[in-house]
């Protein structure tokens, strides 16, 4: 399971990555699987979902490891067709990286993999994952139209993490009232508030340890305060649900 988006507090939306089924999953937080739909679009690397206050779901097809793909994509797809139909059609909204000019370019520019998306406001926001040795904790923040089409991606900021794979960006969700983006790693939180308008690696920065590492691939928020993560089953380990209150902010100054 690469990516997960809430519906309700009892029902998620989730997928999976690269070389599985076309399918979204509407799953309860017991993890049954209540209802299956079949998406008319490749799963070339789904890596993440988010969605919009209109009723849309955005799964992201950006997932590049070598960062060599020249057809990334963000397929958008109505919610109310997801819950009424067998198969469903998409929107494709098309992007590329100015920054980039060579596919792929050499090991030590490969900023350009992504596995993270959010909504907010009419733009798409997408965190690069690096997949670059000894700088594998840096993302870079690209907006995007919500909107069909071919676009460039605007570079927004970039942020420097720690420096190893533990410190990959690999799920982002912003609250329900955009006052924080969460991003995730394998093993902690990097909370961000008080941000102004879409600057959110401006913003205050809180480290939320999770205690342990794994496969950490997804988030969003329940509710202002309150997140679902999940994990991917590796080597037998993971492949779980987790609920957490976020932590306040006392706790950190």
């Amino acid at each position: 399971m690469s990516g997960l988006s809430r519906v309700n507090d009892s029902l998620l939306w989730m997928h999976n990555d690269g070389g599985n089924k076309s399918e979204l999953y509407l799953v309860n937080i017991k993890g049954k699987i209540v209802r299956s739909v079949q998406v008319n679009a490749k799963n070339k690397d789904w890596e993440d979902i988010t969605s919009d206050e209109q009723g849309n779901i955005y799964v992201a097809d950006f997932g590049n490891n070598e960062s060599k793909r020249k057809d990334l994509v963000i397929l958008k797809i109505k919610e109310e067709d997801l819950l009424t139909q067998k198969s469903v059609e998409v929107e494709k909204i098309k992007f590329e990286y100015p920054e980039q000019h060579k596919f792929p370019p050499k090991k030590k520019h490969r900023y350009f993999d992504a596995e993270s998306i959010v909504y907010v406001n009419g733009f798409l926001y997408i965190f690069t994952k690096s997949r670059v040795k000894h700088k594998f904790g840096i993302t870079s923040l690209y907006k995007i139209p919500a909107t069909k089409g071919k676009h460039k991606a605007e570079l927004m900021g970039t942020f420097e993490n720690c420096a190893d794979m533990d410190c990959w960006i690999t799920g982002a969700a912003i609250s329900k009232d955009n006052s924080k983006l969460a991003l995730l790693t394998s093993r902690e939180i990097l909370l961000f508030s008080d941000f102004e308008n879409d600057h959110f690696l401006e913003g205050k920065l809180t480290r939320i340890d999770l205690g342990f590492s794994s496969q950490k691939e997804a988030i969003d928020f329940k509710d202002n305060n309150t997140l679902y993560i999940s994990d991917e089953r590796s080597h037998a380990q993971g492949g779980n649900l987790y609920e957490m209150k976020i932590p306040l902010a006392k706790q950190f100054d």
